[in-house]
Parts: structure tokens; C-alpha cells; sequence
């Protein structure tokens, strides 16, 4: 019944996890968001940062820890728009400015009890889902390799129109523009095979692992960036206005740094397997 419900029609759904003082929850840490059982319902008082697409939810699967004697913590389905929520239109970044990731406010929010939908002691929480984190790792990938796309489809159009007075001729006649270029297509191909080949390999069943999905993650956000940053080395002030969409994907890409699973901590896993630690 609820699994219909939460299907039906548009049901645009995300998980709020983070808090203010909770930061990302990868790093670790229990969430300050409780959820307190009652004979009639859950009732859920906290508050989540970074709630991407907040506007226009129509659940949130909200991370909370109970209230009970033996405390558990997990996800809890619940309805937008329920009395006691509200949206604080904080929004204000470098990038994804249009993903309306604002704050959700809880307060004394009741549900039903059966919109539990994984709540688990805290330590069975230690082992990472490998399903769930290969598949955010590369959906992420694929993300920022797609906002790199966007933007050397337009630096094409912008070297074979822009003629410089000077130069008497496109830009895309010039060798440095030429081989700059090449090195942007360079990075594409290896994005293509390493997110295609992987997801073909998760399709067939080949046994994978999440460290390696976390390394592509980290290899084609990093060469996305190196590919937007190549191309504003060639447009020079006309990438950088906000006349062009090239200035809206570069501040758009730089997110992909920032978002789970981090640089660092992809780094950090690797180092202590390859000594054992």
C-alpha cells in the first residue's frame, strides 16, 4: 500500500541526511533529527541542510535516530507537507543553483508507524551498502561528465564563430586551440569507457567493489573540472561571463569535488587497504 502511495503519479523523492552539526554523514556521527514513537504514530522534530530539490518533493526519506530505550537510527518515509514542516529558503551557492536545496524543518511532524523504511541499530550501520554507494558513486560520475559535455559542445561553437580581428580567421584554426582541445577529448574518452565498462560490468553481475566505483567517481569529476578549466583557458573573459553558459558550468562542476564519496577519503581507503590497515 505505501510502496503504491509513494509511486503514484509524479513522486519525486530524496533522502535528507545532513545536518548543521552533523556535517556529512559518511564521516560518521548520529543524527540530531529524532524520531519519537507514540501509540498513534512517529513523531519527527529536527532540522536538514542541503535538501535537494526541497520545493518540489513529495517524500523525504528522512535520516533520524529514535527516541527509544535501545536507540536505532535510519530512514523514515515521510510526506511533504505535513503540518509542523517547513522550507527555509537558504540556498545560496557557488553551483547547483537551481537544485533549490534548501533547509527542511521539522517540528513535532506526525506519520505512521509503517513509514519505518530502514531503521537498524547504529553499529549495523558501520558496513556500507555496496549496492547503494557503487551505484551513487557512478550516477555522480556520470553527473559532472555530462555538465563537461555541455560545455565542450559549446566551446566548439564558440572556436569555429569567434573571429578575432588580428587573427583574420576562427579560433578553431589555431594549433593551441586545436591541441587543447584534443586533451578536453582525451578526457571524454576515458570518462566514457571508465563509466560505461563499469556499468555494464555491475549490469552482468561481475563481482565489483565500491572502492573501485569510488576511484571513478574521483577520476572523471577531477578530469570534468581539468576539461572546463582547459576550455576557460581558450574563451578567456567571454567563458567567464555570465552571458554564456560556460561560467554556469564551470561553478557547476566544481561541485562534483564536494559531493560523497570525497577525494580524501577515496585516497585515505585506498592507502590503508594497500598497507593492510
Amino acid at each position: 500500500m505505501l510502496a503504491r502511495e509513494a509511486a503514484e503519479g509524479v513522486a519525486l523523492i530524496n533522502a535528507l541526511r545532513v545536518e548543521p552539526e552533523l556535517g556529512s554523514p559518511a564521516r560518521g556521527g548520529l543524527p540530531s533529527t529524532i524520531a519519537r514513537r507514540t501509540e498513534t504514530g512517529w513523531r519527527l522534530s529536527g532540522r536538514k541542510i542541503y535538501s535537494t530539490g526541497a520545493p518540489i518533493l513529495k517524500w523525504y526519506a528522512v535520516w533520524a535516530t529514535t527516541d527509544e530505550a535501545e536507540t536505532r537510527v535510519g530512514l523514515f518515509l515521510v510526506p511533504a507537507g505535513l503540518p509542523g514542516t517547513r522550507i527555509v529558503e537558504t540556498w545560496d551557492h557557488l553551483g547547483l543553483r537551481a537544485s533549490g536545496s534548501h533547509d527542511v524543518i521539522f517540528e513535532d511532524v506526525v506519520f505512521p508507524l509503517d513509514h519505518e523504511i530502514d531503521v537498524r541499530k547504529p553499529e549495523e550501520w558501520r558496513t556500507p551498502d555496496f549496492t547503494q554507494a557503487t551505484v551513487h558513486a557512478i550516477f555522480i560520475a556520470a553527473i559532472y561528465d555530462g555538465v563537461a559535455r555541455a560545455a565542450r559542445d559549446w566551446l566548439l561553437g564558440f572556436l569555429k564563430s569567434r573571429v578575432p580581428a588580428n587573427l583574420g580567421s576562427p579560433l578553431a584554426t589555431l594549433p593551441r586551440s586545436q591541441e587543447i582541445l584534443g586533451a578536453i577529448e582525451a578526457r571524454l574518452i576515458v570518462n566514457t569507457r571508465l563509466i560505461e565498462s563499469f556499468a555494464m560490468d555491475f549490469d552482468d553481475g561481475v563481482l565489483l567493489s565500491a572502492a573501485e566505483s569510488n576511484v571513478i567517481k574521483l577520476t572523471v569529476t577531477n578530469n570534468a573540472v581539468s576539461i572546463i578549466e582547459d576550455a576557460l583557458s581558450l574563451t578567456g573573459n567571454h567563458g567567464l561571463s555570465r552571458a554564456n553558459p560556460l561560467e554556469r558550468h564551470y561553478r557547476d562542476v566544481l561541485c562534483g569535488r564536494v559531493h560523497t564519496p570525497q577525494d580524501d577519503a577515496t585516497r585515505l581507503g585506498l592507502g590503508r587497504s594497500a598497507l593492510g590497515l
